[in-house]
C-alpha cells in the first residue's frame, strides 16, 4: 500500500462514496490524508447512509458538512441528499456550492433551505455535466445569463417550476441529452394551457407522475420516450424519426401522437394502459425495424377489439420478442383469414393470463403454431387459493396441454404459476 500513488488512493477514496467512510479511510496515514485533500473526486452526504445525521442539530450538521467539503480540492461529483432533515440555513449551502463550482461536473442536490436558494444562479455558466435537483423551487429562469453549456443530464424530482421556466431551462442547456421529470409541480398561468418543451439535443426523456392537459415535445434527436403513471389529455411528439424506444406504463391519455417518429422504433413496451387497437397500430405501423413488442395488462377501448396477430406479422418482420397479456375474448382466436402467415423471427414469446380459461389454452396453441423458430416460451398466471371444481378442471387441462407441448418440443420452457396463500408466494417452474 505504501507504494500506491496518491492519485490511485484518491480514486479509491472517491469510490467509497459516503463522506463518513471517506473521512475514516483517509485517516489511515499521511499519504491517504494528502489523497483526501488533493485527489478526491467524489463526495456524498446522504442522510440515509448514517442514522446519526438525523440526531445532529441543524447547526452541527452544517458545520460538519462545511468542514468536510472545505478540506478537499478539485471535487468533481458532489451529492448532498438530506431527506427528513431540518431545513438548512442558506448561507452555508451557498458556501458549499461556491467553493466547488469551478471543478464540479456532477451535482446531486436535495437540500431544503431557508430562504430558498436559486441553484441555477450558483451553478450556471460552469462546466457542470450532470444536475439532479429534488424538493426545490425554480423561479425566474434567465437563459441568457444562467446558461449550462456542458450539461448533458438533467433530473428534476418533486420540484416546483412554471411551464415557462421549464421551457427556458431547456433552452439554457444546449447539449442536454437526458431529461428526467418525476412528480414535478408544473405551475400553469392557465389550467388549460399547453406545456411546450423544445430541445435539439435531447435523446432520452423519462416523465413520471405528472398531470397536465397538454404536452408538446419538440425533440428532433429523441431516441427514448418513457411515460409512467401520468394523467394527460394530449401528448404530442414532434421529431425527425430518431425514436427507437417507446415505453408507456400506467398512463391515462386521451390523445397520444408521436407523428412521424415511429419509422425507426425498435422497442415498444406498453403496460397497464387502455388502447384502441386500430389507432395504436396506426401509430406504430411504419415501425418495420421493430424487434420487441410488449402489450401487458392492456385494456381495449372496444370490447370487440383484440391484437391482430396477422397485422403484427405483416408490419413487423424483424420482431424477435413478443409479450402479450390482456383479457381474452373469442375475437382473440382470430388469427387472420390466411393460415400461411408466420411470425418467422420470434424467438421469445411471453404470455400472461388474468383469468385462467380454456380459451387461454387455445390462444397459446394458436400463437405457437405461428412461431416456427421459437426458442423460449414464458407463461405468467395467477391461481387463487380458493378454487371451484370448474377452475380446478380448467387448470388441470391447461397443465396437461403444457406437458404435451413440453414433451414434444425443444423449447426452453419457463412456465410460472403464482400461487397465493395467506402468507406465502410460491414459484413453480415446469
Amino acid at each position: 500500500m505504501e507504494y500506491l500513488p496518491v492519485e490511485v488512493i484518491g480514486n479509491i477514496l472517491s469510490r467509497l462514496g459516503g463522506a463518513r467512510d471517506v473521512v475514516i479511510a483517509s485517516s489511515t496515514c499521511r499519504k491517504w490524508r494528502e489523497a483526501w485533500r488533493n485527489h478526491l473526486h467524489a463526495l456524498t452526504f446522504n442522510s440515509n447512509d448514517w442514522p446519526v445525521y438525523h440526531e445532529l442539530t441543524r447547526s452541527r450538521l452544517e458545520i460538519i458538512v462545511t468542514q468536510t467539503i472545505f478540506q478537499t480540492n478539485g471535487l468533481r461529483c458532489l451529492s448532498i441528499i438530506m431527506d427528513d432533515v431540518d431545513e438548512f440555513s442558506a448561507a452555508p449551502v451557498i458556501a458549499w456550492l461556491m467553493y466547488t463550482r469551478e471543478t464540479l461536473r456532477q451535482l446531486h442536490y436535495n437540500v431544503r433551505t431557508t430562504p430558498n436558494i436559486n441553484i441555477l444562479e450558483k451553478c450556471g455558466r460552469q462546466r457542470l455535466e450532470v444536475l439532479a435537483l429534488a424538493h426545490n423551487t425554480i423561479t425566474g429562469v434567465e437563459p441568457s445569463y444562467q446558461k449550462f453549456p456542458c450539461l448533458r443530464s438533467l433530473s428534476l424530482s418533486y420540484v416546483s417550476i412554471s411551464a415557462l421556466d421549464l421551457s427556458l431551462f431547456l433552452t439554457a442547456c444546449p447539449k442536454v441529452e437526458a431529461l428526467n421529470l418525476v412528480s414535478i409541480d408544473i405551475v400553469m398561468s392557465d389550467p388549460q394551457a399547453t406545456m411546450e418543451m423544445t430541445s435539439n439535443s435531447l435523446k432520452d426523456i423519462y416523465v413520471e407522475a405528472i398531470s397536465l392537459d397538454k404536452i408538446i415535445l419538440e425533440a428532433d434527436s429523441l431516441e427514448k420516450l418513457h411515460l409512467k403513471d401520468c394523467t394527460l389529455e394530449v401528448f404530442e411528439l414532434v421529431s425527425k424519426g430518431s425514436l427507437r424506444l417507446l415505453k408507456i406504463d400506467d398512463v391515462s391519455v386521451i390523445h397520444l401522437d408521436i407523428g412521424e417518429s415511429a419509422e425507426n422504433l425498435e422497442i415498444v413496451d406498453v403496460s397497464n394502459f387502455t388502447i384502441m387497437w386500430s389507432k395504436f397500430h396506426h401509430m406504430i405501423a411504419k415501425s418495420s425495424k421493430l424487434r420487441r413488442l410488449r402489450l401487458w395488462q392492456v385494456v381495449f377501448d372496444d370490447d370487440d377489439e383484440a391484437v391482430d396477430i396477422e397485422t403484427i406479422s405483416a408490419c413487423f418482420p424483424q420482431l424477435t420478442h413478443l409479450s402479450l397479456s390482456y383479457e381474452l375474448r373469442e375475437t382473440a382466436l382470430h388469427y387472420g383469414s390466411q393460415d400461411s402467415f408466420q411470425l418467422e423471427n420470434v424467438a421469445v414469446l411471453e404470455l400472461g393470463w388474468t383469468v385462467i380459461s380454456d380459451l387461454f389454452s387455445h390462444w397459446v396453441a394458436g400463437l405457437l403454431e405461428r412461431c416456427p423458430n421459437l426458442r423460449k416460451l414464458v407463461i405468467y398466471g395467477v391461481v387463487s387459493e380458493t378454487k371451484t371444481h370448474e377452475e380446478c378442471h380448467t387448470l388441470a387441462n391447461f397443465t396437461s396441454f403444457i406437458w404435451e407441448f413440453k414433451i414434444f418440443s425443444h423449447l426452453d420452457w419457463a412456465t410460472r404459476y403464482m400461487i397465493f396463500s395467506c402468507n406465502c408466494l410460491f414459484h413453480i417452474s415446469v
